[in-house]
């Protein structure tokens, strides 16, 4: 019997499946600088939300009717605060659900976190400040991946806007992730959710998402894809026996030869596996001059990217979960909030879905996706 949970609580119809929460930020007397990740960087990406003005949700036949619809849309933005879904934070029972209670106990030790972490100054902090300054944000993250796995099946589509934890197993962290969120929120909805008994993990981080690979290695139900640079951390060679569709990258991939690999792997992988979720691990340091990443993309590279997973997922007819990850750049905020805009426009994630009452979201976006059809043949 699975315990009792906060974090499958009924969200309003009126929230966007978008989860944040404040938490999400690390910052401590300017020990998140000493690691090149940006630990803001969740902030920053709903800020930039914030400030985007929608376009009209559908294409006009006239000059007319697009600027009476432009009038009417002008004055919305994007996301709002009473708008997003809150994040709560995982409690110690809920990450029992896939850690051993061993790793937890590990985290009580301060130097265990710098590890981590890769902020070596942790080591030196009473572990009573680790806990509320350092994983109590990366706690919170991990309860929003799960909540918007559920989001996901009940609204067709969710974003965490923060979350990817990849490179965390059950008992073993790494990387700057201390909690398997991906690997808790497929857990979750195998347990919880009726007619869930399939996943498949796209994983396009620019690095091996070794953690839910160890954790589902014998695990039939989910379907790894995994596209990353083959000469960068972490490496682990037993990892890749569980990736189902694997792509090794060179130093230095461009646009051109990475979205095609994307785009075929991608549509390759939901034909092979029928999935009842896609899990996205939108990670943004594959984005050209990242310290880490190695590769090359275009911020435009990154929003087709983004683009081409949700119309696979959308033509499949598979709700999806996307969390964003790594991105070791100051200007990777602004471009997730493009890419999340960019999937508005273009019709790839919208309200009317979102605020649906429907009870099976892959009907919903059949539905939805005939008006499309039918909208832009209209136009033709």
């Amino acid at each position: 019997m699975p315990h009792r949970t906060e974090l499958y609580h009924e969200v309003p119809p009126t929230c966007w499946p978008i989860v944040y929460s404040p938490d999400y930020n690390i910052t401590f007397m300017g020990l998140e600088k000493l690691h090149p990740f940006d630990a803001g960087k969740w902030g920053k990406v709903i800020n930039f939300l914030k400030g985007k003005k929608l376009l009209p949700p559908w294409p006009c036949s006239s000059r007319k009717n697009f600027y009476v619809s432009w009038v009417n849309w002008q004055e919305e933005k994007l996301i709002a605060d009473d708008l997003i879904v809150q994040a709560r934070e995982a409690t110690e029972e809920d990450l029992l659900v896939v850690h051993t209670r061993r790793y937890l106990n590990k985290l009580k030790w301060s130097f265990v976190v710098a590890t981590i972490t890769e902020i070596p100054p942790v080591l030196f902090l009473p572990n009573f400040l680790v806990q509320r300054k350092v994983l109590k944000p990366l706690r919170t993250q991990t309860g929003g991946t799960i909540m918007a796995g559920k989001l996901a099946i009940d609204r067709g589509w969710a974003i965490n806007v923060g979350g990817g934890f990849h490179h965390c197993s059950s008992d073993k962290g790494g990387g700057f992730c201390a909690y398997a969120d991906i690997t808790l929120a497929i857990k979750f909805l195998f347990e919880r959710v009726e007619g869930v008994s399939k996943a498949t993990i796209i994983d396009l981080d620019a690095h091996q998402g070794n953690g839910h690979e160890r954790d589902f290695m014998d695990d039939h139900r989910v379907y790894i894809m995994d596209v990353y640079n083959r000469y960068i951390y972490p490496g682990d060679g037993f990892a890749k026996r569980a990736i189902k569709r694997k792509v090794e990258l060179d130093w230095g991939t461009e646009d051109t030869e990475y979205l095609q690999k994307v785009q075929t792997h991608v549509e390759g992988a939901l034909n092979e596996s029928r999935p009842d979720i896609i899990i996205y691990n939108a990670g943004t340091d594959i984005l050209d001059g990242d310290p880490l990443g190695g590769l090359a993309i275009s911020p435009q590279g990154i929003v087709k990217r983004d683009e081409a997973v949700f119309r696979a997922a959308r033509s499949h007819r598979i709700p999806i979960l996307m969390v964003t990850s790594g991105g070791y750049q100051k200007r990777t905020a602004r471009i997730i909030a493009d890419s999340i805009l960019n999937l508005h426009n273009l019709g790839l994630i919208d309200k009317e879905l979102a605020t649906s009452e429907a009870k099976n979201p892959k009907v919903e976006l059949m539905i939805r996706e005939s008006i499309l059809d039918l909208t832009n043949l209209s136009l033709q």
